[in-house]
């Protein structure tokens, strides 16, 4: 089952009437900040008072990314592969500081 509702993102401006833009964490860089009002909602801390077995999730924005592989130093070579119909491409990647593979 999927969250209805991730993260606590601050929310930047206003764009328009019905959308907001709100500032993403690094998990989530690649999604568009703006979003339809009637998508957003406002926080809320459990209270352990009312719900005292309930464990809170953290947000993703407040869960530790994994190391990056590093800084990228050239990419060597290349290749396409067909896959239902699609082209796809997949790269060799040279890291700065990691020994080629032999």
């Amino acid at each position: 089952m999927r969250d209805s509702y991730l993260g606590t993102f601050k929310i930047i401006k206003l764009v328009g009437k019905n959308a907001v833009e709100v500032k993403l964490t690094k998990t989530f860089s690649r999604k568009h900040p703006v979003f339809l009002i009637i998508l957003v909602k406002p926080y809320h801390q459990t209270d352990e008072n009312t719900f005292p077995k309930r464990k809170e999730v953290p947000s993703p924005g407040k869960v530790v990314e994994e190391d990056s592989p590093g800084p990228v130093k050239r990419i060597p070579n290349n290749r396409k592969i067909k896959n239902n119909r699609k082209d796809h491409r997949h790269y060799l990647v040279r890291l700065k500081g990691h020994a080629a593979e032999k």
